[in-house]
This record gives C-alpha cells, structure tokens and sequence, in this order.
C-alpha cells in the first residue's frame, strides 16, 4: 500500500474457555468493518485479533478433562479460527499467548519494568476472582461477591510480584483528562475517572499457585498474571522487540476495541504499563455494550446463548452481520431476538436493498437486453439523486471516524431508499410504454450508478452482499481493487452488461419460521408453573383435549401488583403482592432474570386464583401467574382495558 497514513485496531483476544458466542461476533463484526473501510480509504491497516490462553481457569477447566492445557485450548482457538472465516472476519495478524513470540515480549515487558524498579516483590493477600482473573481488595466488593461478574471470590495468599499502579495514577488522570478521545464513550471515561480517584492499589502481577502461564524471567517460580499477559498482545502483533520497522510504523494503536466489562483493565492497566515502557499510548479505547438476550446478559449457565454459527447456517453471514452493526447504537447495549433479525432481514435487506438490485437489473435486461445504456439529460430528479450519492459517501466517512458505525449503515439505507423512491417517482415502465427512450435511458443509468456506488459503500460491511451486487451489475473491475476515489458520480461505463440473477435476499415468512422453530424445540412456554418454579414446556400442539368442563374448573382472574422483591436464595424467583378484588395474595414467580421488581408494580396481570397454595424457598405462594416465553423472550399475560382487579378471565 502506498499510503503513508496507517490505521492500527485491535479486538479483544478471547478467552478459550468455550466456544465464542453471537456477543463476541458483534465485537469483531465492528471492528472487522472499521477495518474495511479504513482500507478502502487508502490506508495501511493492521488489524490484529487473537486468543487469551493462559490462567488459572484454563488449568481447572483441562484438568477437569483430564487434558493438557495447551490440547484444551488448541481445540478451542480452531473453533474461534473457523468462526471468523465463516463470518469473513479479515484480520491481518491472529495472537496467541502461547506463542513463542508472545512469550519474548511479555518476559522482556516484565524484565524492562522489574529493572526500572516498578515491579517488587512482596506478598499478596486477598480476593481474587477465577472467572475474572482480577485481583480485589474487599471495599471493592460487592456483597462480598466479585463487583464484575457477580460471582464468589477466594481469599488467596502467596508470594507475588507487584506492579506499581499506584505510582502512576495522577499521570494517567492526566492523560485523560488532556485526551478525552483516550477513553470513549463519555460514560466510561467517567467510569474509569471516579474509579482512579477513589484509589489504585499496586498490582499483583505472578502467581505461584499453578504453572498455566508465562514464567517471571527473574524467578522461574512464579508465573505471570494473565492480564499483565494478555494485555502485552498488542504490542506483540505490532512487532515489538520482533520488527522494528513495522513497529515504528503501527505503533500506538489508533483503536482497542473492548466490551465495557473490561474497559477497566484496558485504561487503567495497560496504559500504565506502556508508561512504565517509556511507550506511547493508544488513541482510543473504546468500551462497547453488550449484545443482550431479552435484555439479559447472555451466559451459558442461563442457557439464552446464541450460536453465531447456527445462526449464520439459517440466516445468512451477511444478514446477521446487517442486523449487529445496525441494529445497536455502538456504545450502547443492544438487544438481541431471533424476530428482531427476521424483521431487520426483511425491512432492510429484502425490501430496501434486494429489491432495488432485482428490480434494476430486470428492467434493464426488459427494456435494453442487459446493456447499461448511455445517459441524456438531466432532471431535477436525477440531480437531487446524484447530490445524495455524493453526500452519503462524506457521511459514512464522517461517521466511521466518529466510531457511529450503525449511522454510517443508517446513512447508506437513506441513499437505498432515495433510489427507491426515485424509481416510483420515473416511472421507467411508463417511459418504455411511451416509447421516451432518451428519458428511460437516462433513468435505467442512473439507477445501476447508484447501485455501484451502493455497493462500494456497503462492501465494507456486507462483503458477501457487495460482491454479489458487484456481479449482477457486470462491472469488470475487482471489487476489492476499488478504493474511495472511485466513488465519484459516472464510474459506471455505459454499455456494460448486467448479469440476471436471483434475488440477493429472499423474504423471510416471520411467523411460519418463529412458529416453526418454537415447536420443533420444544420452545414455547405456554404458563408460568409456579410449584416448583417450572415453565410448561409442552408444544402449542399435541397435548390432549379438554372440555369446556375441564377450562371452568380455572379460575382465572385479573390481579394488580402492588409491591415486588427478590426471593432471598433465590436467583429466578419474585415475590409478589397482588391484589384480586378486596383480597390480597402473595405469589412466588420465576421471572426474577426478566423483570425488574419496581417495573411491576401497578400491573394488571390474569393470574390461577384456585390453585393450592404451596412454598417456594419458605415463601407462600398463593396463586399462578400466566406468562408466554420462547427462548427470545418472556411477557406476562396482561389485558388490554382498564378492568379492575378480580375481574374474571373467560
């Protein structure tokens, strides 16, 4: 590449504890897009993604199995290989941590920052959460429990190495405060800010407890901590202590891009482990939402995990890759529902994009055999058309460097549905029926412009999605050869020829697919069954018929929430207090991982009055709420007027 402005990002490395899920595709699909676009702009991109392979959890979860550590994770590092292929991830460099090349730079790291005199020996003594791989003091705790992920800590003591963070706290505030670019969004900065204020405690950096690591160069008895580890992989990939040249030349990172469950690690460790380096530090870092499941965090001891692969199969790389990078505002958690995908499928994809190409290219190959005809004059509509063209491309540009990516698509989709509308507006039948061939001609060019520029647009995003389009258009030129300038209005030769094919993106029957998917997995759940906190997961079909006689012995009745808590012990259950009529009732539901407490009070539920009342984790539960639920999502039977509670339900 003959540019001499480069562009460096940076996934996390992923941990290898099992297989990746749609949360860790939505952080490489963005930055995998960056990535393309910046390209595409003429710059010299490194785009580097890796496996974080080491710690104390990967040592328990191998033994478990009664495998090595490095066979437990070779296994694991191919499914994440496979993965990004299938997703067409283009990264130009993969780290891992059991590299050897990585082993050089994180002992050398250590090496350098030990004779500076910023590492010490010393002991430790404390909280330390597995899962996490973090070290806490207790007035960090929450509930005694981890503050990140929520889980039990243990008190650990050994002899350790220290890093010292505290040194550097008042440089680093500094950093920030004269970059406010260094950590985005706004929300975390301030985030980082209080949590730097309110004191750093000097790190421990080796552990003497387990063998799974990097060994300290100064003493072969320690290992070093898997963050003070991981962390050094982007210095790694950038060719530190490996190639001068392309170091020179990449180093700092304009972009870490992380999840905002450690943004902490990324601002607070690794810059002041760069200052200690005597290294620059990284442009932005920018800590992302998470991808939600029914607006819950998705974990596999919940169950609600989404396969990406799967998802892909069913779906289409591209449509899924549409759905991540539109659909969620970056920065902000986002929700993830198989409906939400089919509904953005259809909106976007099918009835936007799919249709504008199909329709294009057809009455092009109707009106002139295939053949791009050669423009005539103007109207006000083909003006204000190419004005858009031009202005979309300067706004996803403006978008992409303001991190925006869903805006950057949001602006392409404006330009998909100008060209929409300008179809409706030509009317090119009614041209070609009253034989104003110049005007058609005009027209049908006008819409394949738009179309190749759409696609240049659009293929940093969609690359399946533009090399289709490319095809159908019968453009010549490579596609990945294309570069920003070629956007310009009029790059299309008249007198190319379009190439038939289908449609790019089939619309999708939502209720026949959630339908079929609901039964066939057993997945629809029809009521809450409060005895014993189970969910009926019986098919909408198939069960035995009742009589008229079996439905009346329910009483169904309309119930008002007045006060909801958590079960103590009880991480699924909610205690209610409803009233039905004059009485009052309480009732154990198993909806605590879908409902806030205080966002159920004043609703109008349909609840069993008749049913025997039982005890659920010591708590009485005088009743049974009714709720429908698939694995997207969970919703209470409510009704739709305003009828007071003890009304019947029939």
């Amino acid at each position: 590449m003959g540019s001499t402005e480069k562009y460096y990002i940076t996934t996390p490395i992923y941990y290898p504890s099992d297989r990746l899920h749609i949360g860790h595709a939505y952080t490489t699909t963005i930055a995998d897009s960056l990535a393309r676009w910046h390209r595409f702009t003429g710059k010299d991109v490194l785009f580097l993604t890796g496996s974080d392979e080491h710690g104390q959890k990967i040592e328990r979860a191998a033994a478990s199995l009664g495998i090595r550590p490095k066979e437990y994770v070779d296994k694991i590092v191919g499914t994440f290989k496979d993965l990004w292929q299938k997703y067409n991830i283009s990264y130009d460099d993969f780290v891992r941590t059991t590299d050897e090349r990585h082993h050089r730079v994180v002992q050398e790291v250590f090496r350098r920052i030990y004779d500076k005199g910023d590492i010490y020996k010393g002991e430790y003594e404390g909280w330390y959460c597995t899962p996490c791989e973090a070290f806490w003091v207790e007035n960090k705790l929450e509930d005694g429990n981890c503050p990140d992920c929520g889980r039990q800590v243990e008190l650990i003591k050994e002899e350790s190495y220290f890093f010292r963070l505290s040194k550097y706290a008042d440089r680093l505030l500094q950093h920030i405060e004269e970059h406010p670019e260094f950590i985005q969004p706004e929300s975390r900065r301030n985030e980082m800010v209080n949590f730097i204020k309110s004191g750093l405690e000097d790190l421990c950096v080796s552990r003497t407890t387990f063998d799974w690591g990097i060994p300290v160069p100064i003493d072969d008895q320690h290992v070093i901590y898997v963050w003070f580890d991981a962390l050094t992989n982007y210095l790694t990939g950038a060719g530190f202590l490996q190639d001068d040249i392309a170091f020179t030349k990449y180093w700092p990172a304009d972009l870490h891009l992380v999840g905002k469950e450690i943004i902490r690690f990324h601002t607070i460790i690794w810059p002041i482990t760069l200052m200690a380096l005597d290294l620059p530090l990284p442009k932005t870092i920018f800590g992302h939402g998470w991808l939600l499941f029914d607006h819950d965090k998705m974990s596999k001891s919940k169950g609600n995990v989404v396969d990406p692969v799967e998802l892909a199969n069913e779906y289409g790389v591209d449509a899924v890759r549409h759905f991540l990078l539109r659909e969620i505002s970056f920065g902000q958690d986002g929700n993830f529902s198989h409906r939400a995908l089919i509904e953005r499928i259809n909106a976007d994809l099918a009835n936007d994009l799919g249709n504008l190409l199909h329709r294009s290219v057809a009455m092009i190959i109707r009106y002139r055999d295939g053949v791009i005809p050669q423009p005539h004059g103007l109207t006000d509509l083909e003006r204000d058309l190419q004005q858009l063209a031009g202005s979309t491309a300067k706004d996803v540009g403006r978008t992409m460097d303001d991190l925006e990516v869903n805006a950057a698509i949001s602006a392409i989709w404006r330009l998909i549905a100008r060209a929409n509308k300008y179809v409706d507006e030509a009317e090119p039948w009614v041209l070609n029926k009253t034989e104003q061939n110049d005007r058609l001609d005009t027209v049908l060019y006008h819409l394949a412009e738009t179309l190749r520029i759409i696609t240049l647009l659009i293929k940093s995003f969609l690359p399946e999605t533009g090399e289709k389009m490319w095809v159908q258009l019968g453009i010549r030129k490579e596609l990945d050869s294309c570069c920003l300038e070629d956007i310009a209005w009029g790059g299309l030769e008249p007198g190319t020829k379009v190439v038939k094919s289908d449609p790019i993106f089939p619309r999708i029957d939502l209720e026949e697919v959630l339908t079929k998917s609901q039964e066939g997995s057993h997945e629809v759940e029809e009521k809450q069954q409060v005895g014993g906190n189970e969910m009926d997961q019986a098919k909408t079909v198939g069960k035995p018929q009742i009589s008229i006689e079996d439905f009346a012995k329910l009483d169904l009745r309309v119930a008002e929430i007045t006060a909801a808590e958590p079960v103590s012990g009880a991480d699924r259950l909610l205690k209610l207090q409803v009233t039905i009529g004059t009485e009052k009732r309480q009732i154990v539901a198993g909806i605590a991982q879908h409902y806030d407490p205080e966002s159920l009070v004043g609703k109008h539920i349909v609840v069993v009055a008749n049913l025997k009342p039982a005890k659920l984790r010591g708590e009485l539960s005088e009743g049974m709420l009714l709720a429908a639920s698939t694995t997207d999502s969970l919703g209470l039977i409510t009704i739709d007027r305003d009828l007071p509670s003890g009304a019947q339900v029939k």
